[in-house]
């Protein structure tokens, strides 16, 4: 089976064309700058070299269709015709309450998304736009929606809730739901694989750590805590985003500034995290590049919040499960940062984290574990592919059609 995996974000759509016989990936790329003058699709082309095609000011529809143009396309395409595709699966942000696992897309299920919009107003837009799109463009190709929030929905309420007036949980929906499930689910499931693990006795802290970060407790193979929140603002620090702050120093900060809602959410979003505390850039490789030449303090200063804030939320999800089998890297930077990583596991000597530091050092984007052969607790590397787990969703729901 064929199936075209799109991730439609508010000015991108990610794709790549997965055959789930062998769980290869035939195509992949993606449209940036949607709705802008400078639009563009890069691609890899059959040579597995990459290209660059520019589009101009286009809308998701015609990024959408610039995509089936490639993938069709006589010399630089994979398949013949639009027909060739089985089956579209769709990355969806939110889905609040109301999707504990992937879906066929019906129009039930389109105003469900459309009802969380409040919740994400910037991608599930994006992301009904993708399937608008699809839909116009090849009507009778089933569609999936997997939602970065359903692995998630296996939280107790314990963990989920805020201790805030209750009204606000069952009138407005305020509570933590949590993201990249579809990431921890994937990279959980194979550490327990790849390790040897019980599935119904195991204990998996997987750290999806990035330009946007979050932690999950992963008991038997299911979510019982994470970092982000009813928005992924809440927990680590990242690129941008603040993650945990005193809520009253932030009405202090709009009262002091005369901020409005929008201006602090920009704050906390656009201008915090890494790039607001260091000043020179979101990105971690700058960061560790400038902490290594000894040049700027403040590089310094937010590399070390950045990696205690990751221990931290380790030590804790530890102590909630009561104990830890398996720590799992993956994201751009928990796949890519050796430093990080050492400096992560190394106060986490105390409970039996070990790691192996050459074999740590020369360990980048692939399933590695790192751990030494008498370390109590597992660390291994395992580099995510959400598409995968979208395109297995796909398959599974449209074969039981």
């Amino acid at each position: 089976m064929k199936i075209l995996v799109l991730n439609c974000g508010s000015s991108s759509v990610k794709y790549k064309l997965i055959d789930t016989d062998g769980e290869h990936s035939l195509a992949e790329g993606g449209v940036e700058k949607i709705g802008l003058d400078d639009g563009f699709l890069k691609y890899r082309m059959p040579d597995g070299s990459k290209a660059l095609k520019e589009l101009g000011h286009i809308d998701h529809k015609q990024a959408v269709e610039a995509i089936l143009e490639i993938l069709t396309d006589p010399m630089l395409g994979c398949i013949k015709s639009f027909s060739e595709i089985d089956a579209v699966g769709h990355r969806v942000v939110h889905g609040g309450e109301k999707f504990a696992s992937s879906v066929l897309i019906t129009d039930e299920v389109i105003q469900k998304v459309k009802d969380c919009y409040e919740m994400a107003p910037l991608h599930n837009p994006a992301n009904i736009t993708g399937i608008e799109a699809v839909s116009a463009l090849m009507p009778d190709v089933p569609q999936v929606g997997v939602f970065d929030t359903a692995f998630h929905q296996t939280m107790p309420a314990k963990a989920f809730m805020y201790a805030l007036p209750y009204s606000y949980y069952m009138e407005d929906g305020v509570r933590r739901y949590g993201f990249h499930g579809t990431s921890h689910r994937y990279v959980s499931a194979r550490a327990i694989e790849l390790l040897g693990l019980d599935p119904k006795n195991s204990k998996v802290i997987t750290c999806h750590i990035g330009n946007g970060g979050s932690i999950t407790a992963v008991v038997n193979g299911k979510s019982v805590d994470t970092s982000m929140g009813m928005t992924p603002t809440e927990g680590l620090m990242m690129g941008t985003r603040s993650g945990d702050v005193d809520p009253g120093a932030l009405t202090y900060l709009m009262t002091k500034h005369d901020l409005t809602a929008c201006q602090l959410q920009n704050v906390i979003n656009k201008e915090s995290g890494v790039a607001g505390v260091s000043g020179l850039s979101n990105d971690m490789r700058e960061i560790e590049a400038s902490v290594k030449a000894g040049d700027n303090e403040r590089a310094k200063l937010a590399l070390d919040m950045y990696e205690l804030r990751i221990i931290k939320y380790v030590g804790a999800y530890a102590a909630e499960m009561g104990g830890v089998d398996a720590i799992v890297f993956t994201g751009g930077v928990g796949e890519n940062q050796t430093g990080v990583r050492e400096n992560v596991c190394r106060p986490l000597a105390f409970m039996g984290v070990r790691i192996d530091t050459e074999l740590n050092a020369r360990t980048r984007g692939t399933e590695t574990v790192i751990s030494t052969p008498d370390s109590k607790v597992k660390v291994i590397v395992i580099p995510t592919d959400e598409e995968l787990m979208i395109a297995r969703d796909t398959k599974e729901i449209v074969e039981a059609l």
